[in-house]
């Protein structure tokens, strides 16, 4: 790599450790978005846009079917962590800041779209910025707002790590804040008021009692949590508080809209006063979609319910089904030490490469 200036003839591995030595925490991705951008401007089969950080590349080749393959190019803050590094006892990683999450999958995006310039279907390729903070900033969001044509598509996969096998649909996520009221006095005569942190007991109670549901959807089993994820109150040390909140996270499967897990937060929480502070819609696998078929028996039929959230909702917003698929354990995401096994890369990009194989 000659400067900020990127080979997408390069091996996916090489590709990888020279994208996560260009620094690129959200909001600070100019430098990979102008590396990106100028390489895949050399490749006339390709069109493409610049939006913010967001660098879009398009086949237009009349192809009956439009896939989109996307990748956020941001990481979460250094943490000793860069530059990237390969042991020399050759252990077959490769660390750094990003490797895994997911700057791996971006590198074989970028390969297929450098060395396939007539796939079998029109892919779209998206490398999108701003995806570890809030949703407002979301590269993919903004250009879903700005431009959703380009995301118009009969398949969409996400390059998220999962360990390289599919990992189909997510789990919504919604946060709320579960409220208890009393009346505040001197702690001394504690008898002349309520203190609302006790009240918050019968929140605990109702949490440490719930039972997850594990609904099957598509042949998967997803499993829904219900956690208290911050728990504040309390004005001084010698008065009783008039106010707790009790912080609640809700992962719910995808066979609940955002509307039936509130009503369903609700229920369990029936008393109680609360307050809504963040939500996500879950996403449905989607298997049933030929398109959707198709991918999962190309690349091994091997297919994993997410647990988490991720951009796959935002394509199943638009109408399009989408899978996370991408090299890297999912759990090392946002670790110091996280890396992305070299197999990994290649064998993710060999399935890739097979199912677009040119005609």
């Amino acid at each position: 790599m000659s400067g900020m200036g990127l080979d997408l003839n390069a091996d996916a591995a090489q590709l990888t450790e020279d994208l996560v030595n260009i620094e690129s925490v959200s909001g600070d991705e100019a430098l990979i978005a102008d590396a990106i951008q100028d390489a895949l401007d050399e490749l006339p089969h390709l069109a493409v846009q610049r939006f913010g950080n967001t660098v879009v590349a398009r086949t237009e080749l009349g192809r009956p079917e439009r896939v989109v393959i996307a990748g956020h190019i941001d990481t979460v803050p250094f943490n000793d962590n860069l530059p990237a590094r390969r042991d020399p006892d050759g252990d077959g990683f490769l660390h750094g800041l990003g490797s895994c999450d997911m700057k791996g999958g971006v590198a074989i995006a970028l390969r297929l779209a450098a060395t396939m310039p007539e796939p079998n279907r029109d892919v779209t390729f998206v490398f999108y910025e701003c995806e570890e903070v809030e949703a407002e900033r979301n590269g993919l969001f903004r250009l879903s707002l700005s431009d959703p044509a380009l995301l118009e598509a009969d398949f969409a996969i996400l390059m998220e790590p999962s360990d390289a096998v599919v990992e189909a649909g997510c789990q919504g996520t919604m946060r709320v804040d579960v409220l208890t009221r009393g009346e505040r006095a001197h702690s001394a005569r504690s008898w002349k008021g309520v203190n609302a942190i006790h009240s918050a007991a019968e929140v605990l109670a109702r949490l440490n009692a719930y039972e997850a549901r594990r609904p099957v959807i598509d042949g998967l089993e997803y499993h829904e949590g219900l956690n208290a994820v911050f728990i504040s109150g309390g004005v001084a040390g010698n008065v009783l508080p008039d106010e707790c909140r009790v912080s609640v996270n809700f992962r719910f499967a995808p066979d609940r809209s955002e509307e039936e897990a509130l009503a369903h937060v609700r229920e369990v929480f029936a008393g109680f006063e609360i307050e809504v502070s963040d939500s996500a819609p879950a996403a449905m696998p989607g298997l049933t979609v030929p398109a959707a078929a198709a991918f999962v028996e190309a690349v091994g039929g091997t297919v994993n319910p997410k647990f988490g959230w991720t951009d796959v909702a935002r394509f199943s917003t638009l109408g399009v089904p989408a899978v996370n698929f991408g090299p890297g354990d999912p759990h090392l995401a946002h670790k110091q030490e996280e890396f992305v096994p070299l197999a990994h890369l290649a064998t993710v990009e060999q399935q890739l490469r097979a199912w677009l194989g040119e005609r």
